[in-house]
């Protein structure tokens, strides 16, 4: 079994491949920078999007399974085209030839932005109707809905929608929270009650192994996410804990911040630090995957080793 492989130096990608190496896959590395992989093996570079259909055609040769993690993530100089031609035109391009060719299983590495923007508040799982957002999270689903057309039905391609995604190397929201908690400012209590569902890389590289191996047809699309989510208040206690930190968390109540961002005209942002997102994993579990149950001590441990790195 050879499974193809893009975005192996971005944070899940470097995990899956670990995992299918110490699972005996052979594996097939596509990316934008191959020299970024002096021992990758056979790794080869990713088409544009305006390659002839040849060229994507050519990357399935032998390949029994694709796993599509190559994302235009958050990058703010970036406009809204360059995330819909990374995100959108390319998933649709290597689903249309991974689908022309027989018996290849697609896994498209999507998120939760594909069906809810950040201020929305609720539980999120396979039922809950898409609606995204933000450019990020529209360019997901629009890959999502090209990978859909590419396989018409077949019930050999899905989508693998995570929550925010922790461990070395991440970027984004989460690191910037990392980066807030290691300052050890004061920060209001009130404006940290939101309770988010996270997944670390590691985890969701087993949720992408659980997918090659599931027997059976795949649904359209998972959610993964951690056992327990945690709010955010445990997040940045559990990120100042590893860098060695105290708590100091004020006990300011949520009112007058949210009256505060109000006349500010900042109710987006306040919705979006506030949102309770809790992602179902039910789906999977009972389908035998294993969620993680120790994010803390994981969010504990990326810090800690965060502060011995400096």
């Amino acid at each position: 079994m050879k499974v193809l492989v893009t975005g192996a130096t971005g944070l899940i990608g470097r995990q899956v491949i670990d995992r299918l190496r110490q699972a005996r896959f052979d594996i097939r590395i596509v990316s934008r920078q191959p020299e970024r992989l002096p021992a990758a093996g056979d790794a080869l570079p990713l088409p544009g999007t305006d390659a002839p259909d040849a060229a994507f055609l050519a990357l399935m040769r032998d390949v029994s399974h694709v796993v599509h993690c190559a994302a235009l993530n958050s990058d703010r100089d970036a406009a809204e085209a360059d995330y819909r031609a990374a995100n959108a035109t390319l998933t649709g391009r290597l689903a249309k030839a991974a689908a022309a060719s027989t018996g290849v299983r697609f896994i498209y590495l999507s998120s939760i932005r594909a069906v809810a923007g950040p201020g929305f508040s609720g539980t999120i799982d396979e039922a809950t109707p898409p609606a995204p957002q933000c450019v990020y999270g529209r360019s997901k689903r629009e890959g999502e809905i090209g990978m859909i057309e590419a396989y018409a039905g077949r019930p050999d391609a899905t989508a693998l929608r995570l929550p925010p995604v922790y461990g070395e190397g991440m970027k984004g929201n989460l690191a910037a929270l990392m980066r807030l908690a290691d300052t050890g400012l004061p920060l209001p209590a009130g404006a940290l009650a939101g309770v988010r569902s996270l997944i670390a890389s590691e985890s969701a590289a087993g949720a992408v192994l659980h997918l090659l191996n599931h027997r059976g047809p795949l649904r359209p699309a998972y959610v993964a996410g951690n056992a327990a989510p945690l709010a955010m208040s445990q997040i940045i206690t559990a990120f100042r804990q590893g860098f060695g930190r105290p708590q100091r968390l004020v006990p300011v109540p949520a009112l007058p911040l949210r009256m505060a961002a109000t006349l500010l005209g900042r109710q987006a942002s306040w919705r979006a630090l506030t949102a309770t997102q809790i992602c179902d994993p039910s789906l999977l579990v009972s389908d035998g995957w294993t969620a993680e149950t120790d994010t803390a001590d994981r969010l504990r441990e990326l810090a800690r080793q965060a502060s011995q790195a400096r």
